[in-house]
């Protein structure tokens, strides 16, 4: 693979105005087709083949006027007592009036017919029925929705609309610009030239317009979840700063030892462009195993990050290198360039004046440290994993809700306005759908199935059943007395399903947003081992194959199941029991999102492969050509801390960029990946994977003869490279 990558970093460059056209015509095609083919995207969480979704695809079958999104607007009187009042009543009808002749809207419940009246006569009401789902509901529907009721406000009273339909698609807005800004920096620092930092960052940012583009030119086609574009954006800027950094970074070297920019590119795409499919290939492979949990949303979601990252894999490895070749040596800082013009074809600058190869650099002191105290630094490295890893047994997942929303958001205020009026409960209703084969069947069943459910614990009221047109399905309101992310529903939601289980000549479901998050997360949370195995396995595998060693791919995989138990406690302790949550922006702590966990360990993986194998390759290297294990070890250290740190920096800074979106998915998704980026590149690969590599010695490479026959040579480190150089001289052009 590195001499076939060799050869297409070199064609890549010779062809570089060619590349460039291709890519910037691709973009435009992908740009035009996005702006005529985009579709919706969906903020449902469907689940085939659970219990709640059967109910609702037996009501849009059966009972289609109950099948579409519901509001609900929660109203309060000026004063107690004055819903009771021909006056209050008539302002009351008012607003019932005027919701019911919304657009969209099949009709409006007068509160007062179903007794949806606090008991103190201040709070009322008002549920509205739409015609269509929550995602087909248009956005001059939904605005019309929000600000109904204006001439019952003016009144003094207090409206406020609520509901499944006021769900809408995160936005994306500037402050997740300033990550991409402090990658700039980075790159800047790192690269000591404007040039190389502006081209690295120009070549990502190409990548992730094409492929966000042609994923929003997909959604034509398939349904996204409103997520979806979020992490792919994400992830591909994240990865694509980073891919196009590792290539950069070994093309600069290869100047300061004198190739010529041809041969320096295509060294860098043959070897650091190695790693970088390599990396790739375990994070596509990640999140294109999130299809094997068979959960349709997350599927999207993970084959939308995929593709992506596959975009940022291939700008790097072939517009980077046409890029490098219009840069020349101004890739280099300023102080190195009249240097390298002035040396002798063939003839190193010299490690003296390449920070990354000087010898007394942190990375080589930091590995020297490191290698010297390995078994205190394992074991403090480990104990301060272990104790930020203490909240992660706690962990609880759900779907967010209202009551999570942000402050003095039209959702939040009204799902405030309806917990202070009638308590937390009337936030969270359930919906039980009784379908008998006839309408005699159903009318005897609904009696017995409320007083099934009357007699559960938790349950605060039942409401009168709903009957189709053919009287043969009927839906009935279920008030419980918690709230939607509540323990205590999650338990009821449970006790119901097992009570009506039993009813005869009828079909009992129970469905509702309340019970489709409860199923959505059990089904996640029973996929979380299973997933989590087959990527651990995976690693191994991988890394067996890279590093033809038993012990490296063992040590990464334990290392990697660090990582993750740290970043779930921290991520637990912060969003879901709200310590030091303001330094987030976090308005109220909850249940972690049902799907971050798995999604955070496939990204996760993905990225601690890229740093395991672009430090421990140079290890194998320099093993191989006759160094001791420490004397690697601490070589592999020093040449990848300074590069590793400037790309563990750069993830962090991209995905913390999304901690300031209002959103608390995002929020949630944005930290979670920053900290356990954090947490593996520098505790994980530039702390303890040294410290047990000095620890194993010869050993850490060992593999039985028979497996390493077996074993397929994937030449990520570019041996096979370097034989088919040997008998060549390189030339400055």
């Amino acid at each position: 693979m590195a001499t076939l990558l060799y050869r297409l970093g070199r064609g890549a460059l010779r062809r570089r105005r060619l590349v460039v056209a291709l890519w910037l015509v691709v973009l435009v095609v992908a740009g035009l087709a996005a702006a005529t083919l985009r579709g919706p995207t969906a903020s449902n969480f469907t689940m085939p083949g659970t219990e709640s979704q059967r109910a609702l695809d037996l009501l849009a079958d059966q009972f289609p006027a109950a099948s579409g999104a519901t509001g609900s607007i929660a109203v309060k009187a000026p004063a107690d007592g004055q819903l009771a009042t021909p006056e209050g009543q008539a302002v009351v009808q008012e607003l019932v009036q005027e919701a019911s002749t919304l657009p969209g809207v099949v009709g409006a419940v007068n509160p007062f017919q179903v007794g949806a009246v606090s008991p103190n006569g201040r709070y009322a009401l008002v549920q509205v029925q739409f015609a269509t789902g929550g995602d087909e509901v248009t956005d001059e529907q939904r605005t019309a929705y929000e600000e109904v009721g204006a001439a019952v406000e003016a009144k003094g009273w207090q409206v406020a609309p609520g509901g499944e339909v006021l769900g809408g698609e995160p936005e994306i807005g500037s402050t997740e610009a300033l990550g991409v800004l402090v990658a700039a920096i980075v790159l800047i620092i790192t690269f000591g030239s404007l040039v190389a930092a502006g081209m690295t960052m120009l070549n990502a940012l190409i990548g992730v317009g094409v492929g966000m583009a042609g994923l929003f030119a997909l959604s034509g086609v398939i349904e996204l979840t409103s997520t979806a574009p979020i992490l792919a954006l994400m992830l591909g800027l994240a990865v694509g700063i980073d891919y196009s950094l590792f290539i950069t970074s070994r093309h600069r070297q290869n100047l300061l030892e004198g190739l010529s920019p041809e041969e320096a590119v295509g060294r860098a795409v043959g070897t650091a462009g190695s790693a970088v499919v390599f990396a790739g290939a375990t994070v596509v492979i990640a999140l294109a195993g999130l299809a094997v949990v068979n959960i349709p949303f997350l599927t999207v979601m993970g084959l939308a990050a995929a593709g992506t990252v596959t975009i940022a894999v291939l700008v790097a490895i072939t517009l980077q290198p046409a890029l490098l070749g219009f840069a020349g040596n101004r890739v280099l800082p300023r102080r190195l360039r009249s240097t390298v013009d002035s040396a002798a074809p063939g003839e190193p600058v010299g490690e003296e004046t390449l920070p990354v190869e000087d010898r007394s650099g942190f990375g080589f002191r930091w590995a020297r440290f490191v290698t010297r105290f390995r078994v205190p630094v394992i074991l403090v490295s480990l104990l301060g994993l272990g104790l930020l890893a203490l909240p992660t047994p706690d962990m609880r997942l759900a779907l967010p809700d209202a009551s999570t929303a942000t402050v003095g958001s039209p959702a939040r205020v009204a799902s405030d306005l309806t917990t202070e009026g009638f308590g937390p409960g009337f936030t969270g209703r359930l919906a039980v759908v009784v379908a008998g084969d006839d309408a005699q069947a159903t009318a005897a069943a609904v009696p017995q199935v409320t007083a099934m459910i009357q007699r559960t614990e938790n349950v605060l009221a039942v409401a009168p059943p709903q009957l189709s047109p053919d009287g043969r399905t009927a839906l009935l309101g279920v008030i419980p007395k918690t709230g939607p992310t509540d323990e205590a529903t999650e338990t009821l939601v449970h006790e119901v399903r097992d009570a009506v289980g039993g009813v005869k000549g009828a079909e009992v479901l129970l469905t509702g947003a309340t019970a489709i998050g409860i199923d959505v997360s059990e089904k996640l949370s029973d996929a979380l081992p299973i997933y989590l195995l087959l990527v651990v396995g995976l690693s191994v595998l991988l890394l067996m194959l890279v590093f033809r060693s038993l012990l490296v791919p063992l040590k990464a995989a334990l290392g990697f199941l660090l990582t993750v138990a740290a970043t779930f406690g921290i991520t637990v302790a912060i969003f879901q029991q709200g310590h030091l949550a303001d330094l987030v922006g976090l308005d109220t702590p909850a249940p972690l999102v049902s799907f971050l966990p798995i999604l955070l360990i496939g990204i996760l993986f993905g990225l601690a492969m890229d740093y395991e194998v672009f430090l421990v390759s140079r290890m194998r290297e320099d093993f191989v050509h006759g160094e001791t294990a420490r004397e690697a070890t601490i070589s592999g250290m020093g040449h990848g801390a300074r590069v590793v740190t400037a790309a563990a920096l750069i993830m962090m800074s991209v995905f913390g960029g999304f901690v300031f979106l209002e959103d608390p998915i995002i929020k949630s998704m944005g930290f979670a990946l920053a900290i356990g980026v954090a947490i593996d590149a520098f505790v994980v690969r530039m702390t303890i994977v040294p410290a047990v590599m000095s620890l194993l010695g010869d050993r850490a490479w060992w593999l039985p003869r028979w497996l390493n026959r077996a074993l397929p040579n994937v030449d990520i480190e570019g041996e096979g490279l370097r034989e088919h150089l040997d008998d060549r001289t390189p030339t400055r052009v």
